[in-house]
């Protein structure tokens, strides 16, 4: 079996890597409303030691998770909807070249060639 015609890309690399902790996605869920977040108060909601947090913080942000901003001295953080679309499709597309839906039409067949 070759792998050489579809790869994972380097976002649905980084989107995985990023969710691959228990303690990300709780970090993550504290940005479901679409608002910003410090350092400080990511790590005071989750009960984290500060140095800890950047760490997670810095793995979201490199994997396309999250997105920053500087404000002064003061970082602030958020969800970045955009890339993580982008590798979520990315990843869709590998996962159905290896393991298509069972309702998927062959490749090549749309409902109005093949059936």
């Amino acid at each position: 079996m070759t792998t050489d015609a579809v790869q994972l890309s380097e976002a649905a690399r980084g989107l995985l890597k990023a969710l691959a902790s228990d303690t990300r996605q709780q970090i993550l869920l504290l940005f479901a409303g679409g608002g910003e977040l410090t350092v400080n108060e990511v790590a005071e909601r989750l009960s984290l030691a500060q140095s800890a947090t950047s760490t997670h913080l810095a793995t979201l942000r490199e994997g396309g998770v999250l997105t920053s901003r500087r404000e002064w001295k003061t970082v602030y953080y958020r969800a970045d909807p955009e890339r993580i679309n982008r590798a979520l499709l990315d990843l869709q597309s590998l996962l159905h070249a290896c393991c298509p839906p069972q309702d998927a039409p062959a490749p090549g067949c749309s409902p109005s060639t093949c059936g």
